[in-house]
Protein backbone atom coordinates (compact mmCIF):
# COMPACT_ATOMS: atom_id res chain seq x y z
CA UNK A 1 0.00 0.00 0.00
CA UNK A 2 1.43 3.16 -1.04
CA UNK A 3 0.89 5.41 2.35
CA UNK A 4 -1.17 8.05 3.53
CA UNK A 5 1.11 10.81 1.37
CA UNK A 6 1.32 8.49 -1.40
CA UNK A 7 -1.07 10.53 -4.43
CA UNK A 8 -0.71 13.95 -2.63
CA UNK A 9 0.86 15.30 -5.87
CA UNK A 10 -1.34 18.73 -5.62
CA UNK A 11 1.34 20.92 -3.46
CA UNK A 12 -2.32 22.19 -1.90
CA UNK A 13 -3.48 18.90 -1.14
CA UNK A 14 0.03 18.17 0.09
CA UNK A 15 0.11 21.65 2.24
CA UNK A 16 -3.39 20.62 4.16
CA UNK A 17 -3.11 17.22 4.71
CA UNK A 18 0.54 17.50 6.04
CA UNK A 19 -1.08 20.32 8.71
CA UNK A 20 -4.01 18.70 9.41
CA UNK A 21 -1.70 15.50 10.39
CA UNK A 22 1.00 16.91 12.76
CA UNK A 23 -2.09 18.80 14.44
CA UNK A 24 -4.18 15.52 14.78
CA UNK A 25 -0.86 13.40 16.02
CA UNK A 26 0.05 15.29 18.45
CA UNK A 27 -1.28 13.62 21.48
CA UNK A 28 -2.44 10.30 20.43
CA UNK A 29 -0.75 7.33 21.68
CA UNK A 30 -0.82 3.14 21.63
CA UNK A 31 -1.92 2.18 24.84
CA UNK A 32 0.43 0.01 27.95
CA UNK A 33 -1.21 -3.75 26.84
CA UNK A 34 -2.71 -5.53 30.57
CA UNK A 35 -4.13 -8.61 29.88
CA UNK A 36 -7.05 -8.44 32.35
CA UNK A 37 -8.48 -5.39 30.69
CA UNK A 38 -12.12 -6.37 29.82
CA UNK A 39 -12.85 -5.85 26.24
CA UNK A 40 -14.19 -3.09 24.39
CA UNK A 41 -18.03 -2.71 24.28
CA UNK A 42 -19.49 -3.54 20.84
CA UNK A 43 -19.78 -0.59 18.60
CA UNK A 44 -23.54 -0.50 19.05
CA UNK A 45 -22.91 1.32 22.49
CA UNK A 46 -20.29 3.39 21.31
CA UNK A 47 -22.80 5.31 19.11
CA UNK A 48 -25.15 7.65 20.31
CA UNK A 49 -27.68 10.21 20.20
CA UNK A 50 -29.33 10.57 16.82
CA UNK A 51 -26.74 8.73 14.72
CA UNK A 52 -27.60 5.33 16.80
CA UNK A 53 -31.17 5.74 15.79
CA UNK A 54 -30.57 5.74 12.52
CA UNK A 55 -27.81 3.14 12.47
CA UNK A 56 -30.65 1.27 14.40
CA UNK A 57 -33.21 1.67 11.99
CA UNK A 58 -30.97 1.03 8.81
CA UNK A 59 -30.30 -2.01 10.42
CA UNK A 60 -33.81 -3.73 11.53
CA UNK A 61 -34.63 -2.30 7.43
CA UNK A 62 -32.06 -5.49 6.36
CA UNK A 63 -34.04 -7.63 9.14
CA UNK A 64 -31.16 -7.45 11.66
CA UNK A 65 -32.64 -6.95 15.52
CA UNK A 66 -31.13 -5.96 18.35
CA UNK A 67 -29.87 -9.40 19.36
CA UNK A 68 -28.49 -10.27 15.90
CA UNK A 69 -26.49 -6.93 15.83
CA UNK A 70 -24.68 -7.05 19.05
CA UNK A 71 -24.06 -10.86 17.98
CA UNK A 72 -22.66 -9.68 14.55
CA UNK A 73 -20.76 -6.50 16.08
CA UNK A 74 -19.07 -9.00 18.35
CA UNK A 75 -17.99 -11.36 15.55
CA UNK A 76 -16.65 -7.83 13.70
CA UNK A 77 -14.44 -6.70 16.35
CA UNK A 78 -12.85 -9.99 17.37
CA UNK A 79 -14.58 -10.30 20.44
CA UNK A 80 -16.01 -14.19 19.51
CA UNK A 81 -14.28 -17.32 17.77
CA UNK A 82 -15.88 -18.15 14.89
CA UNK A 83 -16.06 -21.84 13.91
CA UNK A 84 -16.87 -23.80 10.35
CA UNK A 85 -15.07 -21.34 7.99
CA UNK A 86 -13.31 -22.15 5.04
CA UNK A 87 -10.42 -20.54 4.29
CA UNK A 88 -8.38 -20.10 1.33
CA UNK A 89 -4.65 -18.33 1.25
CA UNK A 90 -4.27 -16.49 -2.06
CA UNK A 91 -0.84 -15.02 -3.14
CA UNK A 92 0.49 -12.27 -5.24
CA UNK A 93 -1.76 -10.48 -7.62
CA UNK A 94 -3.04 -12.71 -10.16
CA UNK A 95 -4.52 -15.14 -8.10
CA UNK A 96 -6.28 -13.00 -5.75
CA UNK A 97 -8.03 -10.71 -8.58
CA UNK A 98 -8.74 -13.73 -10.44
CA UNK A 99 -10.76 -15.30 -7.47
CA UNK A 100 -12.31 -11.90 -6.96
CA UNK A 101 -13.59 -11.54 -10.53
CA UNK A 102 -15.21 -15.15 -10.28
CA UNK A 103 -17.01 -14.39 -7.36
CA UNK A 104 -18.56 -11.34 -8.83
CA UNK A 105 -19.04 -12.81 -11.98
CA UNK A 106 -21.15 -15.44 -9.69
CA UNK A 107 -22.84 -12.85 -7.62
CA UNK A 108 -27.07 -13.14 -7.72
CA UNK A 109 -28.00 -10.31 -5.33
CA UNK A 110 -25.34 -8.07 -4.36
CA UNK A 111 -21.08 -6.95 -4.29
CA UNK A 112 -20.31 -4.56 -1.65
CA UNK A 113 -16.38 -3.83 -1.97
CA UNK A 114 -14.21 -1.01 -0.08
CA UNK A 115 -10.64 -0.61 -0.74
CA UNK A 116 -8.17 2.19 -0.33
CA UNK A 117 -6.96 2.57 -3.75
CA UNK A 118 -8.61 2.09 -6.71
CA UNK A 119 -6.90 2.77 -9.93
CA UNK A 120 -7.97 4.32 -13.36
CA UNK A 121 -5.48 1.99 -14.78
CA UNK A 122 -5.57 -1.61 -16.99
CA UNK A 123 -6.98 -3.64 -14.15
CA UNK A 124 -8.85 -1.10 -12.58
CA UNK A 125 -10.76 -0.46 -15.52
CA UNK A 126 -11.22 -4.12 -15.92
CA UNK A 127 -12.65 -4.30 -13.05
CA UNK A 128 -15.11 -1.19 -13.26
CA UNK A 129 -16.36 -2.94 -16.34
CA UNK A 130 -17.02 -6.47 -14.43
CA UNK A 131 -18.83 -4.05 -11.96
CA UNK A 132 -20.63 -2.28 -14.23
CA UNK A 133 -21.59 -5.32 -16.32
CA UNK A 134 -22.98 -7.01 -12.84
CA UNK A 135 -24.76 -3.88 -11.59
CA UNK A 136 -26.78 -4.12 -15.10
CA UNK A 137 -27.52 -7.13 -14.65
CA UNK A 138 -29.74 -6.77 -11.74
CA UNK A 139 -26.72 -6.98 -8.95
CA UNK A 140 -26.48 -4.05 -6.60
CA UNK A 141 -23.06 -3.11 -6.57
CA UNK A 142 -21.51 -0.51 -3.79
CA UNK A 143 -18.44 0.62 -3.57
CA UNK A 144 -16.94 2.50 -0.53
CA UNK A 145 -13.15 3.68 -1.44
CA UNK A 146 -10.92 6.11 0.05
CA UNK A 147 -10.55 9.82 -0.74
CA UNK A 148 -7.00 9.91 -0.18
CA UNK A 149 -6.29 6.21 -1.75
CA UNK A 150 -7.76 7.60 -4.95
CA UNK A 151 -6.80 10.92 -5.39
CA UNK A 152 -5.43 10.52 -8.28
CA UNK A 153 -8.22 8.67 -9.77
CA UNK A 154 -9.83 10.78 -11.99
CA UNK A 155 -13.65 11.34 -11.22
CA UNK A 156 -15.32 10.78 -14.37
CA UNK A 157 -14.25 7.02 -13.70
CA UNK A 158 -16.36 7.20 -10.38
CA UNK A 159 -19.32 8.82 -12.36
CA UNK A 160 -19.52 6.33 -15.16
CA UNK A 161 -19.70 3.58 -12.40
CA UNK A 162 -22.23 5.83 -10.71
CA UNK A 163 -24.46 6.64 -13.85
CA UNK A 164 -24.58 2.43 -14.32
CA UNK A 165 -26.75 2.39 -11.36
CA UNK A 166 -23.73 1.42 -8.74
CA UNK A 167 -23.71 3.10 -5.31
CA UNK A 168 -21.20 4.87 -4.15
CA UNK A 169 -19.28 6.58 -0.94
CA UNK A 170 -16.12 8.46 -0.61
CA UNK A 171 -14.47 7.74 2.36
CA UNK A 172 -13.89 11.27 4.67
CA UNK A 173 -13.91 13.65 1.42
CA UNK A 174 -10.48 15.74 1.57
CA UNK A 175 -12.70 18.96 1.00
CA UNK A 176 -14.06 19.84 4.60
CA UNK A 177 -17.52 20.95 3.27
CA UNK A 178 -18.69 17.67 2.22
CA UNK A 179 -18.62 16.55 5.45
CA UNK A 180 -18.96 19.04 7.94
CA UNK A 181 -19.08 17.94 11.62
CA UNK A 182 -17.31 14.72 10.74
CA UNK A 183 -13.75 16.13 8.68
CA UNK A 184 -11.43 13.88 9.70
CA UNK A 185 -8.28 14.34 7.06
CA UNK A 186 -6.18 12.02 9.16
CA UNK A 187 -8.20 9.01 9.48
CA UNK A 188 -8.62 7.18 6.25
CA UNK A 189 -10.33 3.96 5.20
CA UNK A 190 -7.41 1.32 4.65
CA UNK A 191 -9.32 -2.03 4.81
CA UNK A 192 -9.55 -3.64 1.72
CA UNK A 193 -13.08 -6.36 2.41
CA UNK A 194 -14.86 -7.78 -1.12
CA UNK A 195 -18.56 -9.47 -0.39
CA UNK A 196 -20.45 -11.12 -2.73
CA UNK A 197 -24.25 -12.20 -1.76
CA UNK A 198 -23.23 -11.83 1.54
CA UNK A 199 -21.94 -15.65 1.60
CA UNK A 200 -18.22 -15.09 0.08
CA UNK A 201 -15.59 -12.85 1.56
CA UNK A 202 -12.29 -11.57 0.79
CA UNK A 203 -9.46 -9.40 2.61
CA UNK A 204 -6.01 -9.09 3.05
CA UNK A 205 -3.89 -6.60 1.77
CA UNK A 206 -4.59 -5.58 -1.80
CA UNK A 207 -5.97 -2.84 -3.67
CA UNK A 208 -7.34 -2.61 -7.01
CA UNK A 209 -4.55 -1.23 -9.13
CA UNK A 210 -2.41 -2.47 -11.79
CA UNK A 211 0.61 -3.06 -9.33
CA UNK A 212 -1.92 -6.67 -8.99
CA UNK A 213 -1.48 -7.38 -12.51
CA UNK A 214 1.51 -9.57 -12.06
CA UNK A 215 2.94 -12.05 -10.03
CA UNK A 216 5.56 -11.90 -7.71
CA UNK A 217 8.20 -14.34 -7.65
CA UNK A 218 6.30 -16.36 -5.57
CA UNK A 219 6.83 -20.02 -6.79
CA UNK A 220 8.20 -18.57 -9.07
CA UNK A 221 5.39 -17.86 -11.59
CA UNK A 222 6.00 -14.44 -12.59
CA UNK A 223 7.07 -14.31 -16.57
CA UNK A 224 9.48 -12.24 -15.93
CA UNK A 225 11.85 -10.02 -13.52
CA UNK A 226 10.54 -6.99 -16.05
CA UNK A 227 6.84 -7.61 -14.95
CA UNK A 228 7.47 -8.77 -11.54
CA UNK A 229 4.71 -7.45 -9.59
CA UNK A 230 3.90 -6.51 -5.75
CA UNK A 231 4.46 -9.03 -3.51
CA UNK A 232 1.23 -9.53 -1.52
CA UNK A 233 -1.51 -11.90 0.13
CA UNK A 234 -5.11 -12.20 0.49
CA UNK A 235 -7.86 -14.42 1.75
CA UNK A 236 -11.32 -15.63 0.43
CA UNK A 237 -13.72 -17.04 2.82
CA UNK A 238 -16.87 -18.83 2.99
CA UNK A 239 -18.93 -19.42 6.37
CA UNK A 240 -20.43 -17.46 8.83
CA UNK A 241 -17.26 -15.28 9.09
CA UNK A 242 -18.68 -13.64 6.27
CA UNK A 243 -21.37 -12.00 7.55
CA UNK A 244 -18.69 -10.16 10.24
CA UNK A 245 -16.81 -8.53 7.40
CA UNK A 246 -20.22 -7.43 5.81
CA UNK A 247 -21.14 -6.02 9.57
CA UNK A 248 -17.85 -3.80 9.15
CA UNK A 249 -18.42 -3.07 5.43
CA UNK A 250 -22.22 -2.45 6.67
CA UNK A 251 -21.41 -0.14 9.65
CA UNK A 252 -18.78 1.53 7.85
CA UNK A 253 -20.77 3.22 5.25
CA UNK A 254 -23.48 4.39 7.32
CA UNK A 255 -20.93 6.07 8.93
CA UNK A 256 -20.01 8.23 5.96
CA UNK A 257 -23.38 8.29 4.03
CA UNK A 258 -26.70 10.16 4.00
CA UNK A 259 -28.04 7.45 2.16
CA UNK A 260 -29.62 3.43 2.58
CA UNK A 261 -28.58 0.61 1.18
CA UNK A 262 -30.58 -0.49 -1.89
CA UNK A 263 -32.49 -3.40 -0.78
CA UNK A 264 -31.25 -6.76 -1.07
CA UNK A 265 -30.39 -9.82 1.52
CA UNK A 266 -26.78 -8.39 2.80
CA UNK A 267 -26.67 -11.16 6.26
CA UNK A 268 -28.40 -14.18 4.52
CA UNK A 269 -28.65 -16.98 7.03
CA UNK A 270 -25.08 -18.85 6.78
CA UNK A 271 -24.28 -22.28 7.54
CA UNK A 272 -21.07 -24.02 8.71
CA UNK A 273 -19.22 -25.41 5.89
CA UNK A 274 -15.74 -25.98 6.89
CA UNK A 275 -13.31 -26.47 9.89
CA UNK A 276 -11.32 -23.21 10.37
CA UNK A 277 -12.05 -20.91 13.28
CA UNK A 278 -11.49 -17.86 12.65
CA UNK A 279 -11.37 -13.81 14.48
CA UNK A 280 -12.44 -11.03 12.35
CA UNK A 281 -10.82 -7.80 13.75
CA UNK A 282 -12.23 -4.60 12.41
CA UNK A 283 -9.79 -1.35 14.40
CA UNK A 284 -10.55 2.34 13.56
CA UNK A 285 -9.55 5.28 15.37
CA UNK A 286 -10.69 5.51 19.06
CA UNK A 287 -11.67 2.27 19.09
CA UNK A 288 -9.53 -0.60 21.87
CA UNK A 289 -6.86 -0.84 19.21
CA UNK A 290 -8.14 -4.36 18.84
CA UNK A 291 -5.51 -5.41 16.19
CA UNK A 292 -2.73 -3.95 17.96
CA UNK A 293 -3.28 -5.73 21.19
CA UNK A 294 -3.80 -9.23 19.45
CA UNK A 295 -0.65 -8.93 17.97
CA UNK A 296 1.23 -8.16 21.00
CA UNK A 297 -0.89 -10.67 23.22
CA UNK A 298 0.07 -13.12 20.40
CA UNK A 299 4.11 -12.21 20.56
CA UNK A 300 3.88 -12.24 23.94
CA UNK A 301 2.78 -15.75 24.39
CA UNK A 302 4.86 -17.32 21.69
CA UNK A 303 6.71 -20.14 23.18
CA UNK A 304 8.76 -21.76 19.27
CA UNK A 305 8.41 -19.14 16.34
CA UNK A 306 7.41 -15.81 15.68
CA UNK A 307 7.38 -15.60 11.49
CA UNK A 308 6.00 -12.23 10.93
CA UNK A 309 5.84 -10.39 7.04
CA UNK A 310 5.66 -6.90 7.36
CA UNK A 311 5.41 -4.34 4.26
CA UNK A 312 6.30 -1.18 6.56
CA UNK A 313 7.79 -1.77 9.75
CA UNK A 314 7.88 1.33 11.87
CA UNK A 315 6.64 -0.06 15.53
CA UNK A 316 5.79 1.47 18.62
CA UNK A 317 8.59 0.28 21.54
CA UNK A 318 6.04 -1.91 23.06
CA UNK A 319 6.10 -4.33 20.10
CA UNK A 320 9.70 -3.90 19.88
CA UNK A 321 10.08 -5.02 23.07
CA UNK A 322 7.79 -8.09 22.87
CA UNK A 323 9.57 -8.97 20.24
CA UNK A 324 13.39 -8.95 21.48
CA UNK A 325 12.44 -10.42 24.75
CA UNK A 326 10.89 -13.37 22.58
CA UNK A 327 13.99 -13.98 20.78
CA UNK A 328 15.94 -13.51 24.25
CA UNK A 329 13.93 -16.22 25.78
CA UNK A 330 14.77 -18.85 23.23
CA UNK A 331 11.84 -18.32 20.33
CA UNK A 332 12.67 -17.95 16.79
CA UNK A 333 12.06 -14.36 15.76
CA UNK A 334 12.21 -14.01 12.33
CA UNK A 335 10.91 -10.90 10.39
CA UNK A 336 10.37 -10.19 6.60
CA UNK A 337 10.56 -6.99 5.48
CA UNK A 338 11.28 -5.26 1.79
CA UNK A 339 14.92 -4.49 0.32
CA UNK A 340 12.32 -2.39 -2.28
CA UNK A 341 9.74 0.23 -1.30
CA UNK A 342 7.51 2.55 -2.50
CA UNK A 343 8.69 4.47 0.18
CA UNK A 344 12.14 5.66 0.70
CA UNK A 345 10.83 7.55 4.28
CA UNK A 346 9.30 3.99 5.89
CA UNK A 347 12.02 1.89 4.66
CA UNK A 348 14.82 4.43 6.14
CA UNK A 349 12.72 4.03 9.28
CA UNK A 350 12.06 0.73 9.31
CA UNK A 351 15.95 0.08 8.92
CA UNK A 352 16.27 2.19 12.24
CA UNK A 353 15.03 -0.51 14.21
CA UNK A 354 17.58 -3.01 12.73
CA UNK A 355 20.35 -2.89 14.97
CA UNK A 356 18.13 -3.20 18.33
CA UNK A 357 16.40 -6.88 16.67
CA UNK A 358 19.77 -8.31 15.23
CA UNK A 359 21.39 -7.28 19.23
CA UNK A 360 18.73 -9.33 21.06
CA UNK A 361 18.83 -12.21 18.61
CA UNK A 362 15.88 -11.47 15.71
CA UNK A 363 16.42 -12.68 12.11
CA UNK A 364 15.91 -9.48 10.17
CA UNK A 365 15.25 -10.79 6.21
CA UNK A 366 14.55 -8.30 3.16
CA UNK A 367 12.74 -9.66 -0.03
CA UNK A 368 14.70 -8.48 -3.07
CA UNK A 369 13.64 -7.52 -6.61
CA UNK A 370 9.81 -6.90 -5.78
CA UNK A 371 8.18 -4.44 -3.44
CA UNK A 372 6.73 -6.60 -0.38
CA UNK A 373 3.34 -5.51 0.49
CA UNK A 374 2.13 -8.40 2.19
CA UNK A 375 0.44 -8.00 6.17
CA UNK A 376 0.80 -11.11 8.05
CA UNK A 377 2.15 -13.36 11.02
CA UNK A 378 2.05 -16.78 11.77
CA UNK A 379 3.32 -17.94 15.47
CA UNK A 380 3.76 -21.03 16.55
CA UNK A 381 2.93 -22.67 13.83
CA UNK A 382 -0.54 -22.34 14.65
CA UNK A 383 -2.01 -18.54 15.33
CA UNK A 384 -2.03 -16.97 11.60
CA UNK A 385 -3.16 -13.73 10.77
CA UNK A 386 -3.70 -12.12 7.14
CA UNK A 387 -5.04 -8.64 6.86
CA UNK A 388 -4.52 -4.69 5.84
CA UNK A 389 -2.90 -3.48 8.41
CA UNK A 390 0.80 -2.28 8.58
CA UNK A 391 3.15 -2.50 11.71
CA UNK A 392 3.31 0.83 11.91
CA UNK A 393 1.49 3.56 13.76
CA UNK A 394 -0.34 5.22 11.35
CA UNK A 395 -2.47 1.58 11.01
CA UNK A 396 -2.62 0.95 14.49
CA UNK A 397 -3.43 4.55 15.45
CA UNK A 398 -5.42 6.24 12.18
CA UNK A 399 -6.63 3.99 9.87
CA UNK A 400 -9.59 1.63 9.51
CA UNK A 401 -7.86 -1.54 9.41
CA UNK A 402 -9.35 -5.55 8.81
CA UNK A 403 -7.65 -8.46 10.13
CA UNK A 404 -8.59 -12.15 10.18
CA UNK A 405 -7.02 -14.57 12.68
CA UNK A 406 -6.97 -18.15 11.21
CA UNK A 407 -6.30 -21.01 14.17
CA UNK A 408 -5.08 -24.12 13.90
CA UNK A 409 -2.13 -26.46 12.86
CA UNK A 410 -3.26 -27.07 9.31
CA UNK A 411 -4.04 -23.61 8.05
CA UNK A 412 -0.47 -22.49 9.72
CA UNK A 413 1.27 -24.56 7.69
CA UNK A 414 0.14 -23.42 4.95
CA UNK A 415 1.34 -19.78 6.32
CA UNK A 416 4.78 -21.24 7.43
CA UNK A 417 4.81 -23.25 3.72
CA UNK A 418 4.55 -19.47 2.26
CA UNK A 419 6.94 -17.98 4.80
CA UNK A 420 9.61 -20.26 3.75
CA UNK A 421 9.20 -19.62 -0.15
CA UNK A 422 9.19 -15.88 0.75
CA UNK A 423 12.44 -16.24 2.40
CA UNK A 424 14.15 -17.99 -0.89
CA UNK A 425 13.67 -15.02 -2.45
CA UNK A 426 15.33 -12.89 0.15
CA UNK A 427 18.75 -12.18 2.06
CA UNK A 428 19.17 -12.20 5.86
CA UNK A 429 20.66 -8.68 7.52
CA UNK A 430 23.89 -9.76 9.04
CA UNK A 431 24.73 -8.25 11.85
CA UNK A 432 28.31 -7.78 11.62
CA UNK A 433 28.22 -6.30 8.18
CA UNK A 434 24.88 -4.09 9.32
CA UNK A 435 27.00 -2.18 12.10
CA UNK A 436 29.43 -1.73 8.96
CA UNK A 437 27.20 0.83 7.10
CA UNK A 438 27.94 4.33 6.42
CA UNK A 439 27.48 6.65 8.48
CA UNK A 440 25.18 8.99 6.44
CA UNK A 441 22.92 5.77 6.04
CA UNK A 442 22.49 5.79 9.98
CA UNK A 443 21.55 9.76 9.67
CA UNK A 444 19.14 9.38 7.13
CA UNK A 445 17.90 6.17 9.23
CA UNK A 446 17.73 8.53 12.69
CA UNK A 447 16.09 11.31 11.22
CA UNK A 448 13.19 9.20 9.47
CA UNK A 449 12.50 7.44 13.03
CA UNK A 450 12.20 10.56 14.36
CA UNK A 451 9.11 11.39 12.57
CA UNK A 452 8.03 7.68 12.10
CA UNK A 453 4.56 8.80 14.10
CA UNK A 454 3.54 10.85 11.38
CA UNK A 455 4.57 8.71 8.77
Amino acid sequence: MPKMFRALALPSFRALVLGCSLLALGCTQLPEIRYEKAPSPPLAEKVSGHAEVVLSRRLADMGIDAQHRAALESAATGHSLIPGNTVTLLFDGPQTMEAMSAAIAAARDSINLETYIFDQDELGLRFADLLISRQRAGIQVNILYDCVGTINTPEAFFTRMREAGIQLCPFNPLNPLRHLGRWRINNRDHRKILVVDGTVGFTGGANISSTYAHGSLFHRKAKSRTSLGWRDTHLRIEGPAVAALQMLFVENWFSQSAHDLAPRTYFPPSAEGGDRTVQVLGSQPGSDFEIYRAYVQAIDHATKTIHLTAAYFVPDVRIVRSLTAAARRGVQVQILLSQVSDSGLMHQASQAYYQDLLKAGVHVFQMKSVVLHAKTAVIDGVWSTVGSTNMDMRSFLFNKEVNVIILGAAFGKDMEDAFTEDLKNSTEVVGKEWRQRPVADRVKEWAARAIGHWL
